[in-house]
């Protein structure tokens, strides 16, 4: 009875240390993708190429980059650019965490003026990260959006 108690209670202790990971999990995911976003309305390039990946991918209306160095080539100018000419606002965002993969899922609406164009959009984002030496890094973005 001793044992089987002694047992019950390494396993409690396991299942909330786990949890509680999982919970320290999806606060730091979070975060980075705050961090991500800070950078790119704040015009920080090196901040916002910082949480990515080098194997990131980005799908975004039907186009991809395959790679951090693709992507800061060829379009993180201008999300930069847009980010910084418009304003987005959180609707929901759900995080989740196992183990060394997370992922952050957010609806968001965005408006402001675009390259002389009005921005009215409803967007979705998904961002799944994983925790690689020591730090979390985002893996894969996926965005998409519409009028309202």
């Amino acid at each position: 009875m001793k044992a089987t108690a002694s047992i019950l209670a390494v396993g409690v202790a396991l299942v909330c240390a786990g949890a509680e990971a999982n919970a320290q999990g999806k606060d730091e995911a979070s975060a980075i993708v705050r961090s991500f976003h800070d950078a790119l309305s704040s015009g920080n390039r090196e901040g916002a190429v910082a949480v990515l990946d080098p194997d990131v991918m980005i799908f975004e209306q039907g186009g991809a980059e395959m790679s951090r160095d693709e992507y800061a080539a060829e379009h993180l100018g201008a999300d930069i650019e847009f980010s910084r000419a418009t304003t987005s606002r959180v609707v929901d965002q759900r995080t989740q965490a196992k183990g060394k993969s997370a992922w952050v899922l957010t609806i968001s609406e965005t408006s402001g003026s675009f390259r002389g164009k009005d921005v009215a959009s409803r967007n979705v984002e998904t961002m799944i990260l994983e925790r690689t030496r020591g730090a979390w890094r985002i893996v894969h973005i996926h965005w998409s959006s519409h009028r309202p």
